[in-house]
């Protein structure tokens, strides 16, 4: 029988997860499967999470289809009610040994119950399966899972659950199992990587975990930080920004929207000065660092006015890599229940949006010609320099590797080197 055959939809932590599954499907021997690892955070994930069951079942015609991910935890019964699916298995399930174990029979459709997703919520162990390396060149650590906020607009805590976080031992060990396999980055995720220690003992903080890493491990060359929420950032982690030239100067911000009455209304743990006084004292402390950003367009209630304030925080956070949600109501969510704006209008708001980003990422690019920079490669033509701006080069490199280049020009979404 061939190996299972996975599909990842949504953020990079259902990559990873999806790494794990693997490796814990393999281990316990099961083939012949299909796995879909679904996304919920809009309902058009959810709508292509069905598209990709359906193709896949007519890719591997008889093969048994199992979801899971977010999307299955949320709303199993969507997932059950399609005939191509075998098994809907829960985002706790789908991270235990014995799950995989009890799948490999052949016949999936005739073992007991369809679907098997306990509550969420009642989960505390630490998050889950650690993997030694996701990524050919660089690797990525989840630190931490689930969320212990209610956004108004986020499914996500019902999909992931409450915060649980890997103990700092842990993850040290880990990290320092990689540097020896020769990876050169590794990148910190997690749901809400901000939260990281509030259920460990003493409460550490992710600027603890962070400056841990680096004086633990010497001999990483690079760590990254995915998306946080910059309202709780915490003393250490300024510091590392400012003092530790490994840590690498890119954030992606959690900001979601730029004018206080729909940050309220989101009930955000911010408002617009508190973003820009982020982005200004951490500018202050690196200059070179470079902001990525989600920004939601058409909240319900947003004015033409409130809109504005979002589409000039791009300027007055200085953003460069913009990433653009039109609102998309999930049921169940408080903010499914207010007065919506127009499909017309969120889609148009969202274009301009995104053309700002485009105009910022422009300015950044065009800021780096002529410049050297220090880039990982990622294949044999492409890279990342320290800022996660993607290089092009003209001809074949190492892959893997950290090297010096300069940059001769920018095609308007790359720098070519």
């Amino acid at each position: 029988m061939s190996a299972p055959v996975f599909s990842t939809l949504g953020c990079r932590l259902n990559a990873y997860e999806t790494e794990a599954m693997r490796e814990l499907a393999e281990s316990a021997g099961l083939s012949g499967a299909v796995v879909v690892n679904t996304c919920a955070v809009t309902a058009e994930a959810v709508r292509k999470a069905r598209q990709e069951i359906r193709r896949l079942s007519r890719a591997h015609p008889g093969a048994p289809l199992i979801v899971t991910g977010c999307a299955a935890q949320t709303e199993p019964e969507t997932f059950a009610a399609m005939p191509e699916v075998s098994k809907v298995i829960g985002n706790h399930e789908k991270m235990q040994p014995a799950t995989w174990a009890s799948l490999r029979a052949p016949d999936l459709i005739g073992q007991t119950e369809k679907v098997r997703v306990d509550d969420i919520m009642s989960v505390r162990a630490t998050a889950g399966h650690l993997i030694d390396g996701f990524g050919r060149h660089r690797a990525y650590v989840q630190v931490q899972n689930g969320c212990d906020h209610r956004c108004t607009f986020c499914i996500i805590p019902f999909g992931r659950g409450n915060s649980r976080s890997v103990p700092a031992g842990v993850v040290v060990e880990q990290i320092k199992r990689l540097v020896d396999r020769g990876f050169n980055e590794v990148v910190l995720t997690g749901v809400d990587l901000t939260s990281w220690g509030d259920d460990l003992p003493g409460e550490p903080r992710l600027g603890d975990l962070v400056m841990r890493i680096l004086r633990l491990v010497p001999d990483l060359p690079r760590l990254r930080i995915s998306s946080i929420d910059s309202i709780e950032a915490d003393d250490n982690l300024m510091l590392a920004i400012g003092t530790e030239p490994r840590l690498m100067p890119h954030l992606h911000l959690s900001l979601q929207a730029g004018d206080d009455m729909i940050l309220k209304r989101m009930k955000r743990r911010h408002l617009r000065d508190d973003a820009i006084r982020f982005c200004e004292e951490a500018r202050r402390l690196r200059p070179e660092i470079v902001f990525g950003a989600d920004i939601i367009a058409g909240f319900p209630t947003e004015t033409e006015a409130m809109f504005a304030n979002s589409v000039a925080l791009v300027a007055d956070c200085g953003l460069t890599f913009l990433h653009v949600f039109p609102f998309s109501a999930r049921k169940g969510t408080p903010a499914a229940r207010m007065p919506c704006v127009k499909g017309q209008v969120i889609r148009e708001r969202a274009a301009r949006l995104r053309a700002a980003g485009d105009a910022a990422l422009a300015r950044h690019l065009d800021a780096q010609v002529g410049r050297t920079h220090r880039v990982l490669t990622e294949g044999p033509r492409v890279g990342r320099t320290e800022q996660f701006t993607e290089v092009r080069f003209g001809a074949d490199q190492p892959e893997g590797a950290l090297l010096e280049r300069r940059i001769e020009g920018q095609d308007g979404q790359r720098l070519l080197a």
